[in-house]
């Protein structure tokens, strides 16, 4: 396929031999993100988890000092007595069984992320398979559940991030947009790759990260040393 000479001129930018500096990744990354649309930044950290074992599964969340800078929509699954608190606090969709009623119904999920009261998790296992494979289901692990609705929607408002490996062993994740400052991108980054660090889990032996990439939308792929 021929390239257009945007791309072109973005890829012969970047020495494919070699691996940066998170900083220089990221400044290189922003000087490629020449697009006509305010695009953002994202990492791909590929990891040598065998990904078919679900005690080798990770799964985390980081609060990104910055924000990705991207609005998310929050879905509130509550009891009624938690629904004006949730709606307070930010969340786009508010509700409880009839909430889950209409997921099962329409399996329609207008949201990027959800959350969730302890008690209301048994009632959420009839659209878990919708959920799931959405990666939407709320989870403790991922800060996701809890009896404080407000603070999680706060703090996910707020820049906090959840993630978990793909089919490959590989995490993707936005950590800000192209129009944020280098050191606001940077401790964005390095926040995240603790955070992945962190939720290494215990039953994996050996060499965790294979490799990390950095580009920015439409972009080149930049890699990173680990």
């Amino acid at each position: 396929m021929k390239q257009s000479k945007r791309v072109s001129a973005n890829n012969a930018q970047v020495d494919s031999s070699r691996a940066y500096s998170l900083e220089e990744a990221i400044a290189l990354a922003k000087t490629t993100a020449n697009t006509k649309f305010v695009g953002s930044l994202e990492m791909h950290i590929r990891t040598n988890i065998d990904a078919k074992k679900t005690d080798q599964a990770i799964r985390g969340s980081a609060t990104l000092p910055h924000g990705t800078g991207k609005q998310k929509r929050i879905a509130a699954f509550v009891t009624d007595a938690k629904v004006a608190e949730a709606k307070d606090a930010g969340a786009t969709l508010v509700g409880g069984e009839e909430l889950i009623k209409q997921i099962k119904e329409t399996e329609k999920t207008d949201f990027d992320i959800a959350v969730a009261e302890p008690a209301l998790m048994p009632k959420l296992a009839q659209v878990a398979k919708i959920l799931g494979t959405r990666g939407l289901m709320p989870n403790p692990k991922t800060g996701t559940v809890s009896e404080n609705i407000a603070s999680m929607i706060k703090e996910i408002s707020g820049g906090r991030v959840t993630f978990k490996n793909d089919d490959s062993g590989i995490i993707h994740q936005i950590f800000g947009k192209t129009s944020f400052e280098l050191a606001q991108l940077l401790e964005n980054a390095q926040t995240f790759m603790s955070a992945v660090q962190a939720a290494k889990a215990s039953a994996f032996k050996g060499t965790y990260l294979a490799s990390i990439t950095i580009n920015s939308s439409m972009g080149p792929g930049i890699r990173v040393k680990i």
